[in-house]
């Protein structure tokens, strides 16, 4: 009895684990394909948003002092600042005229949204460097059973068959995995450093707009 409902166990794990192996490798070249397309995306960044122009923050802070909405908005459009970059510090402009307390509010928003944009993306390639090993070595376990059994009854085409898929899927789930980690890396180096640029324009933005409501309610007072 109980060897009867061993053996069928067995049985139903290993109808179970063959069925998986064409889903597994459906799901590797879908990787595969993702990661192209993320290797295409980084080197369109790379083309289009300028990446090797360096933006001299401490000067831009410097040209800040003193002006008005107007001629910060026209020092930014000028700018090397990504557009991402020129369109968050837009709106904050826009709503220079807002209380001190709702616009840090508000800054605090914007660079939030900034993040939770920049972490959508590299969450992509992050996801094909935890499931490319996964289902590359679910893909090289899968037809070592089967490889196994031909072994057994010399039947050396079906063990070379199995074989080569599972290094074949190995193959793809690392080099997958690889390219994946190095975009990663790159970008989060990247934008780590635009938002640290942002978050510190920002910054001086807020003490330029608190620095003229100081001398706009003096020269209430004076009057």
């Amino acid at each position: 009895m109980t060897e009867s409902i061993l053996l069928s166990l067995k049985d139903t794990m290993h109808v179970i684990s063959s069925n998986l192996l064409i889903p597994t490798i459906i799901i590797l070249l879908l990787l595969l394909a993702l990661t192209v397309v993320e290797l295409g995306g980084i080197l369109a960044e790379t083309l289009t948003e300028r990446r090797r122009m360096k933006v001299d923050v401490s000067e831009l802070v410097d040209a800040f002092q003193g002006k008005d909405a107007g001629k910060i908005m026209d020092k930014i459009e000028h700018s090397l600042l990504l557009r991402r970059q020129k369109k968050v510090l837009g709106k904050l402009i826009r709503h220079s005229n807002l209380p001190s307390a709702s616009l840090q509010a508000l800054a605090r928003r914007l660079l939030a949204g900034e993040e939770l944009h920049y972490t959508k993306i590299t969450n992509r390639t992050d996801l094909v460097v935890r499931l490319g090993p996964m289902f590359g070595l679910m893909g090289t376990l899968i037809p070592l059973g089967p490889g196994m059994i031909a072994l057994g009854q010399g039947d050396t085409k079906t063990l070379a068959d199995s074989l080569l898929i599972a290094f074949d899927t190995t193959i793809t789930g690392l080099a997958a995995a690889g390219i994946a980690f190095a975009i990663s890396r790159l970008r989060k180096r990247w934008y780590d450093d635009y938002l640290s640029n942002l978050e510190a324009l920002m910054e001086s933005l807020l003490e330029v707009f608190a620095h003229e409501r100081g001398i706009e309610k003096q020269e209430v007072q004076d009057a």
